[in-house]
Order: C-alpha cells, then structure tokens, then sequence
C-alpha cells in the first residue's frame, strides 16, 4: 500500500497527533531560545536542518551538493 498522503485522509486528526508530537519542541524553543533549546536537548537537535543558511544536516548537504557544516561549529559561531 503506497498512498503518499495518508494523513490527508484525516486531516484533523492528524493535525492534532503531529501538535501533540511536538508542542514540547517549540515550548523548549520558546521558554530558552534556539541555541540553548538545541543545547539542552539531542532529539531536537537531530531535527535541525540548515542554521543561518548552512547546511547542518550531511544527507541534505549531500542530496543538494551543498556544503555541510556541524551543527556545532555552527552553533558556536552564533554566541
């Protein structure tokens, strides 16, 4: 079974489940901001992508023959 857009299908219920999933997120980033948020907790760290326009993430970087940068390095250039 190879439906795309499975949650589409129920969309409030859905939107409900991936709210629950992850409002603790964006109340870690809210109540402590970015960096600290990203500090504080390897999950959410694991979810960032691109900071300040570098690509943070080596699959991304790869798929997009972009250059990759730790999230680290970028994380300590933001101090």
């Amino acid at each position: 079974y190879a439906v795309a857009n499975m949650p589409g299908a129920v969309a409030r219920t859905s939107t409900i489940a991936l709210t629950n999933a992850t409002i603790e997120y964006a109340l870690q980033i809210a109540n402590k901001g970015f960096r600290q948020a990203i500090l504080d907790d390897p999950g959410l760290a694991k979810g960032v992508n691109v900071v300040d326009g570098k690509v943070t993430y080596r699959a991304v970087a790869d798929a997009l023959r972009l250059p990759y940068y730790s999230l680290e390095a970028v994380l300590d250039s933001r101090k």
